[in-house]
């Protein structure tokens, strides 16, 4: 709440100069509503006695704070003595435009009368942290109006050292126990926060104890603000409606899990700052930046103008790198330290952004950190297939079943690593244009992102297999805590056979022992014909979509059977996430993704599910997007010859030659002899769960993936 002009004289108390509110307003030099109240005492003379250390403000210098205040449509105050009773006054007046140094003021209350029985001793101008004292002499009174002769100099004397700000249009709720009382935040600065509130109904402010902490919660609209524990400083005597200043207990907030290893974070000196509009008081603050990472960041404060309090939200918040770059987020401030020579550091967390600028601010920090890491950059798509068929990760029988469809394949990744939708993300690791390292990941499930052609090759000696999955296991290690990302899971497939994924992915399944973090699936794989017509199935068994007591019925099955996170990947019979399902984001991209699930019944027994997974043709190179899954519910009951009519009956929606086939458990097709070609590993990891596997490559390979 602004203070009333019905106040024309302020009368001053308290420990300092001004009460918290009166300074806030003095800062600020703007005040609101109608005066009409006559005089108050000036109860701090002693300020006064500072000026021979104070600092010096030249006459020019002054006029143009007269000349700014007016401008602002703000005020100043005039210092008066009352010779009859030795009394110090203060009085509101409107500078008029000041030219040279004869200055003229207008009466805040033109039924103020008398002004002739005081005595004149100073004008009072409010600056900041700083009450700028002029010794002016007073040439005449003309009705409302009061001329000065300005001085060659007047004193700036330092009240305050932390800068208080008004605010408007913030909710305040204040809880203690059973006591709950509302209103709206006053004022504050980030050593105490002044909020004018009245009890609840059925409440009183006898219930109230000041000695006791309260918790304060801030917002604007459905916003909040701040949320956090306080003590109570100091509160006014009214009964019904009563101002209380708070100060946090904390000057930092545990916002996540404190991890065993930190995302790096990197000085960037002056070539990061952030802009944004203060939440409580809607102003413009710019600082700079001091260290950030994919998780956070902080800035420097001077101690004279901070305005981050610990358990701040900044809804909208721009990071700016090298004066131009520009990346939006929503932030928390975390902590708050004071540093030397009269700075202080503030950290905030990133709360969210969209995926396109996490990636690029990933990209920032990896190739800062190394100048060969590259993070969903420019790429050149003749070294990427160089690449791919140097380090064998396209091998001849795999090429053999790209071929049949390369153009369709070219104009994929063209799209994917190009365009660079947001549902797609890459990381090469090369030096001069030639790729020693990449891996990518493509959004597979609302909430899961498919990690996939991992490959390397030597360069200098360097192990640039890790080089790639050090940025990668980072990226996902912050994209999770965003909640625009939509992401829990990531997977990856890979064949038993390869040593380096064994080791590096699989053997931490083993390790972690906890299949809802981190689990394995075994698939065998096999390539089906395209029928031009399924075949009709026998009396008795139906294929049809699932229903949910089908999928009741599946995860039945799987948690007994597995344990793992595979259905949770899929999200089975869940409802749609947010307002675009990952299918519509792909469609407004220019891609395709779908999955539909079918189950297959004999005499009302479930015998198997069957997960047709659709997307554009080398999403995936061996198209495990592109493919029909299946789980097996019922072994003994399901003949070979049934699976593969059902098979038959799904494929028309592939326009290819072949569909691949995943089947779980890998012992069915052992049991049928049904001809498999090759077995897939589906691994999945919780990325919570992220920081302690990046640990265990560390451990594990003796590397420094911190």
């Amino acid at each position: 709440m602004s203070r009333h002009r019905s106040d024309p004289f302020l009368l001053y108390r308290g420990e300092s100069f001004l009460t918290t509110s009166e300074q806030t307003y003095l800062n600020e030099g703007i005040i609101e509503d109608e005066p009409g109240e006559p005089l108050k005492l000036f109860n701090h003379v002693q300020l006064l006695e500072k000026l021979e250390s104070a600092k010096i403000v030249k006459q020019k210098d002054l006029i143009n704070k007269l000349n700014y205040i007016h401008f602002q449509n703000g005020f100043i105050l005039i210092h008066l003595r009352y010779p009859k009773y030795e009394e110090d006054i203060l009085l509101y007046t409107y500078p008029e435009p000041c030219l040279g140094n004869e200055f003229i003021c207008r009466l805040v209350n033109s039924k103020v009368m008398g002004l002739d029985e005081y005595t004149f001793l100073h004008l009072l101008i409010p600056s900041d942290q700083f009450i700028i004292v002029v010794p002016a002499k007073l040439q005449s009174i003309n009705k409302n109006y009061l001329t000065f002769h300005l001085p060659d100099e007047s004193y700036a004397v330092n009240n305050r050292r932390t800068r208080r700000y008004i605010c408007q249009g913030i909710e305040a709720e204040l809880i203690q126990n059973a006591f709950l009382a509302k209103g709206e935040l006053v004022d504050f600065s980030p050593m105490g926060l002044r909020i004018k509130v009245r009890p609840a109904p059925h409440c009183s402010f006898n219930w109230f104890n000041p000695d006791a902490p309260v918790i304060i919660s801030l917002r604007k609209g459905h916003q909040i603000l701040f949320s956090g524990t306080c003590r109570s400083i100091r509160k006014t005597n009214d009964p019904q409606e009563k101002k209380i200043v708070l100060a946090p207990l904390n000057n930092q907030i545990n916002r996540f899990k404190k991890e065993e290893i930190r995302n790096p974070r990197q000085h960037l000196g002056s070539a990061f700052s952030i802009i944004f509009n203060h939440p409580f008081y809607n102003k413009r603050v710019q600082r700079e930046g001091y260290d950030i990472s994919t998780l956070g960041f902080s800035v420097l404060e001077e101690v004279n103008d901070n305005t981050l309090i610990p358990g701040m939200i900044i809804p909208d918040l721009t990071i700016i790198y090298t004066g131009s770059f520009k990346m939006k987020c929503s932030a928390q401030v975390i902590y708050r330290q004071e540093k030397k020579e009269e700075t202080v550091q503030c950290g905030l967390a990133i709360l969210d952004m969209d995926i396109s600028t996490y990636s690029r601010l990933v990209h920032i920090i990896s190739n800062t950190i190394d100048p060969h890491a590259y993070i969903s950059t420019e790429v050149d798509m003749d070294a990427l297939w160089e690449f791919f068929f140097n380090t064998n990760f396209i091998y001849p029988k795999k090429y053999g079943f790209i071929n049949l469809n390369r153009e369709e394949f070219k104009k994929t990744y063209q799209k994917l690593y190009q365009e660079k939708p947001e549902i797609a993300e890459y990381f090469i690791y090369q030096e001069n244009g030639k790729i020693y390292g990449h891996a990518s990941m493509v959004k597979a499930y609302d909430r899961t992102w498919l990690l996939h052609h991992l490959a390397a090759r030597p360069m200098s000696g360097q192990r640039t297999g890790f080089l790639v999955l050090k940025p990668l296991m980072h990226y996902l290690d912050g994209l999770y805590r965003l909640p625009s990302a939509k992401t829990d899971y990531v997977i990856c497939y890979f064949r038993p056979v390869n040593k380096f994924m064994s080791a590096a992915v699989g053997d931490y399944t083993k390790y972690l022992n906890n299949p809802l973090g981190c689990s394995s699936d075994l698939f065998s794989y096999l390539t089906y014909p395209i029928l031009s017509k399924g075949t009709q199935l026998p009396e008795g068994w139906v294929l049809r979509e699932s229903s949910p007591s089908d999928l009741w019925e599946l995860d039945r099955f799987y948690r007994n059977h597995s344990r793992g996170l595979l259905l949770d990947v899929m999200s089975l019979g869940h409802k749609k996430l947010g307002n675009e399902s990952l299918e519509e984001i792909y469609k407004r991209l220019g891609f395709i993704r779908k999955w539909k699930t079918y189950s297959l019944r004999h005499k009302g027994n479930l015998n198997a599910v069957l997960i047709v997974d659709q997307s554009d043709m080398g999403v995936n190179l061996s198209e495990l997007l592109n493919c029909i899954k299946i789980l097996i519910v019922d072994q003994e009951n399901l003949p070979w010859e049934i699976l593969s009519s059902a098979i038959s009956n799904l494929t028309n929606v592939y326009h290819t030659e072949k569909v691949p086939i995943l089947i779980y458990p890998t012992d069915y097709v052992e049991s049928r002899n049904v001809p498999w070609e090759k077995q897939y590993q589906l691994w999945i990891l919780d990325v919570r769960y992220g920081c302690k596997y990046i640990g265990y490559l560390g451990e594990k390979f003796g590397i420094s993936l911190g």
